[in-house]
């Protein structure tokens, strides 16, 4: 993901980035991970879904502030990966918040569940 600014309609009621918004970032940077990892074959071949997020806020973004992410690939199943995600201040690289993803990998056209091969494991994951 590249540097991303804190916009005035990505704040909360109480000032903070809303949890949506740290969803999205989320997003972008796996799929930024995806794409820089896979050629447009893999990538016509498999798609993604998250079954399951979990995020765990350090420190609030706030207006004025730019983040980064970062991302890694953690242990697969016979049908998903987990991902986690950790969501930076840019001018300072503090933590704000660190995401664990589920996700679970699909066939483009008909969005059925299909299992990790040993190509995709292999490349992903860190032993």
């Amino acid at each position: 993901m590249e540097t991303q600014p804190v916009r005035v309609d990505d704040i909360d009621d109480l000032g903070h980035v809303n949890t949506v918004v740290y969803l999205r970032w989320v997003q972008d940077v796996a799929a930024a991970h995806w794409e820089s990892a896979t050629s447009p074959a893999e990538r016509a071949d498999i798609g993604w879904v998250v079954l399951r997020q979990e995020i765990d806020y350090k420190h609030p973004a706030r207006p004025g502030d730019d983040v980064i992410g970062r991302t890694w690939v953690g242990r697969p199943s016979a049908a998903t990966f987990e991902r986690h995600t950790e969501i930076l201040r840019a001018r300072d690289q503090r933590v704000l918040a660190r995401a664990r993803s589920l996700w679970c990998p699909v066939h483009p056209g008909t969005g059925r569940l299909r299992r990790i091969d040993s190509t995709l494991h292999d490349r992903f994951y860190a032993h």
